[in-house]
């Protein structure tokens, strides 16, 4: 499994419906669990700053995170990036012969 890193942030729509906030994350949650059962969430963060949300998660491939991204737009996020995350030990192993 890769591990991803999901960057959320929410529409002025949704932003409005804060005290809303935790019944639309169990939405979201239970609509990625149904339709990508293989993904596995590390991490959940509420960010100060250019993103409100963060989460980490592993996914088998790109096309599933992609869906994750996805899923995260249909439910208010007016912009969703799912990042590859490469694990600090393999990243020295890679820049090892350069």
């Amino acid at each position: 499994m890769k591990t991803y890193i999901l960057m959320t942030k929410m529409s002025t729509e949704f932003t409005s419906k804060i005290k809303d906030r935790a019944q639309l994350g169990r939405n979201w949650l239970e609509q990625v669990k149904t339709k990508c059962p293989e993904v596995k969430f590390q991490a959940h963060y509420a960010l100060l700053g250019e993103y409100d949300f963060m989460d980490i998660y592993e996914a088998p491939d790109d096309e599933t995170a992609a869906k994750v991204s996805i899923i995260s737009q249909v439910n208010g996020a007016f912009q969703a990036q799912s990042w590859t995350a490469i694990p600090y030990k393999n990243f020295l192993e890679l820049v090892k012969d350069i």
